[in-house]
């Protein structure tokens, strides 16, 4: 089962891509008309307005049902043999050439396990030493740009470069955000778990919770706006203090979050069950038994680590 995390690592991502597409798509169309309008080169010009074709029309295509690791695995390796003719190009004009494969194994870094980062650094690596030894060995009959032509490109190469870096971090510090989260979330779980007293481990615990969970499921309790941990012992005639602490032997802080717990639970089989755009937010929460939209809110991402709407999309996004 995916975990909320994974979720939510994945729905970064996919934001990456999309603006990694956005980026990528703009400075590929200021290179082409530049070696259309302003340093004439019309080889060029059709290849990198070809590359802009090829990546914009690919990403509309697989865009709602892609695999993004499958995908940026295909791009990370197309992209650097598309690199190829274009370092072979500028080499013997620019030190620039290559300076496009520097965010690859970045790239890498934010997707994939550090292996993939070694094996892309390498395969970057190659593709530098293949494209000076090509170089250096053939010749070719590329046109020869002047120094102020150079200057241009590699400026805007380097500003270009820095944005998609800054991109790439800036992503990978939100996924590592949500990674440390939910560490200190397990951490404070185990802790709150291991904190429980003796006096809550008594035999009766497990028993006693197990018939809570089963008045609270087949009754549903829990879709009372006005539900607590009194109402809930008078239906058991069982004193709420035992009630209380056979709820926190099982980890729960208090009645209230195991309360929540339910609701939450609900709200999400009721968005399962349910088309969202037949039916109001409002009808859901109230349904589970959240009294106010900001309550429901606050409650919801407080135990999912996501807002409602946020939910809401990753579902429809599968």
């Amino acid at each position: 089962m995916t975990s909320e995390k994974d979720i939510k690592i994945e729905e970064y991502k996919r934001q990456l891509v999309y603006y990694y597409n956005i980026l990528m798509s703009v400075i590929l169309a200021l290179f082409g008309l530049i070696f259309t309008f302003i340093i004439p080169d019309k080889i060029m010009a059709w290849y990198l307005f070809g590359g802009l074709f090829l990546m914009v029309y690919t990403y509309m295509i697989v865009r709602k049902t892609y695999s993004v690791n499958v995908l940026v695995h295909s791009y990370i390796v197309i992209a650097t043999i598309y690199n190829f003719y274009i370092m072979l190009a500028f080499w013997n004009n620019s030190i620039a050439s290559f300076v496009w494969l520097i965010p690859i194994p970045l790239a890498a870094y934010v997707f994939f396990q550090r292996k993939y980062v070694f094996i892309y650094s390498i395969f970057v690596l190659i593709n530098i030493i293949a494209g000076y030894l090509i170089s250096k060995t053939f010749s070719f009959k590329f046109p020869v740009h002047r120094p102020e032509d150079v200057r241009i490109t590699d400026t805007i190469l380097m500003i270009s470069n820095v944005a998609v870096i800054s991109l790439l971090l800036y992503f990978k510090d939100k996924i590592k955000r949500v990674e440390i989260y939910h560490e200190i979330e397990e951490k404070n779980r185990n802790t709150i778990a291991q904190s429980v007293s003796a006096a809550e481990k008594a035999p009766f615990a497990d028993e006693l919770f197990e018939k809570i969970e089963l008045v609270m499921r087949e009754k549903q309790l829990y879709k009372d706006v006005n539900f607590n941990i009194s109402k809930l012992s008078a239906v058991m005639d069982i004193n709420s203090s035992y009630i209380s602490k056979s709820i926190r032997a099982k980890g729960y802080p208090n009645f209230n979050n195991y309360l929540n717990m339910h609701r939450i639970d609900c709200v999400k089989t009721l968005l399962s069950e349910n088309d969202i755009e037949k039916v109001t937010l409002m009808y859901i929460y109230t349904e589970a038994g959240f009294s106010n939209q900001s309550t429901f809110n606050r409650v919801f991402k407080q135990m999912e680590n996501i807002t409602p709407s946020e939910y809401i999309n990753t579902l429809q996004l599968h």
